[in-house]
């Protein structure tokens, strides 16, 4: 990097690491991208240095050497509404404070010269560092509607608490968070829930009082009274963060796509609480069956991935069942068994919500009774389609089907688990 630094002094221009990167190293934290930013050098003068950079964007050239991206300075001047409406202005006169006038949050508006490892600091990102706040840059904050939903998961992946005058700001964007696309929305919800507690992702959103534009069904949840026996902890929007928060620390060894499978389920699992007819509270009859629709609703609404929504609907549709498996009899326990085993979230995705479900609200000694997923796998491994083709000599089909259930049905009330 030094070498292109000097070629770039060389020629007039100087060389910045900006934004993620240098957040992350000032916070002793691994980096994974690292984003450049050139001053006084045009686009042509940098691509006639480094002829076999890789170019990318449309309305600007950002520039990839070996996996890294540079970007000369720029200013930004929003021209209508959404995330895309925006005039760029690229010159060799910007500087690097105007550069970074342009960033979201005081966090993301740090740079340090490469050749020099000055940090240029114009906004007291540092000192937000050091107290965990987010602060907008600018009021030019305002801008950009995706700035909303970054700074929620720019909270939920820090663990840090948003300024208040920040949170007025985002409230404001509230009319224009509709002009942003799913994906967008989804790919921040997708780091959020990535992050080790994403309940703070919903918190800043409830903060700013905009969970209603693309997260209602969550909202939905606020001030939704449940038995105060079963859940000390509050209305059923407390409860799904605890058990969101709780599920994320159950998972954290996880591949990253299994993970946010659970996760997402652990955050639907009680969307149904949200639709119960007021009189009917503090009890949720029917809440399972519910929010089904509600999980499909809010997958479409934010393109979360297929799977998502099938594993969401399992944990919505079974985890009243995965509770009370323990006072099941035997025939109960082995449909369950089966049914949850086909499922995509598993019985092993599934007993990390209902434990997460079962002990929030510091119900710890309900975990003693969440055993199906041990049991269900060894009754699947010792009842399988072998051993019914070795005891009986039948064939695949209707009846080897039955005689299988029967079997595991058998072997559950021997067990007498």
């Amino acid at each position: 990097m030094k070498e292109i630094a000097n070629k770039i002094k060389n020629a007039g221009g100087n060389l910045y690491l900006v934004g993620g990167a240098i957040r992350d190293e000032l916070l002793g934290k691994q980096t994974h991208d690292e984003d450049y930013c050139v001053t006084g050098l045009t686009s042509e003068e940098f691509q006639e240095l480094f002829p076999d950079a890789h170019i990318r964007g449309k309305s600007f050239a950002v520039f990839d050497i070996d996996g890294k991206e540079f970007a000369m300075a720029r200013t930004e001047s929003k021209q209508g509404k959404g995330h895309k409406e925006f005039e760029i202005t690229t010159n060799p006169n910007i500087t690097i404070e105007e550069d970074l006038a342009r960033r979201d949050i005081t966090i993301n508006a740090i740079a340090k010269e490469v050749l020099t490892g000055k940090i240029i600091d114009p906004f007291n990102g540092i000192e937000d560092l050091k107290n965990k706040i987010i602060k907008a840059t600018t009021k030019a904050f305002k801008e950009d509607p995706l700035r909303v939903y970054r700074v929620a998961r720019f909270a939920a992946q820090l663990q840090f608490t948003v300024e208040q005058e920040t949170i007025t700001q985002m409230n404001e964007l509230k009319n224009e968070l509709n002009t942003l696309s799913k994906e967008r929305v989804f790919t921040e919800l997708k780091e959020a829930l990535n992050s080790e507690k994403p309940s703070i992702f919903f918190v800043v959103l409830k903060q700013a009082d905009v969970l209603d534009i693309h997260f209602k069904e969550i909202k939905d949840l606020i001030g939704v009274e449940q038995p105060v026996k079963f859940h000390p902890e509050g209305d059923a929007y407390n409860h799904t963060m605890l058990v969101l928060d709780k599920v994320a620390d159950l998972t954290k060894k996880f591949g990253e796509e299994r993970k946010l499978e659970i996760r997402f389920s652990a955050l639907v699992h009680d969307l149904g609480k949200g639709a119960t007819p007021k009189e009917q509270y503090p009890h949720h009859y029917g809440h399972e069956v519910r929010g089904v629709e509600l999980v499909v609703r809010l997958g479409n609404k934010i393109s979360a991935p297929k799977d998502w929504i099938k594993c969401g609907k399992t944990a919505c549709i079974e985890h009243m069942r995965g509770g009370i498996f323990y006072k099941m009899n035997p025939a109960k326990k082995v449909e369950f068994i089966e049914r949850v085993d086909k499922s995509l979230l598993g019985l092993d995705g599934l007993q990390i919500v209902v434990i997460a479900d079962k002990t929030s609200g510091g119900r710890e000694e309900n975990i003693d009774n969440i055993n199906f997923e041990k049991i269900g796998k060894q009754c699947l491994k010792e009842v399988n389609g072998k051993y019914i083709q070795n005891k009986y000599r039948l064939k695949p089909g209707i009846q080897f089907g039955n005689r299988l259930h029967e079997e595991r049905v058998n072997w559950m009330k021997e067990k007498n688990f």
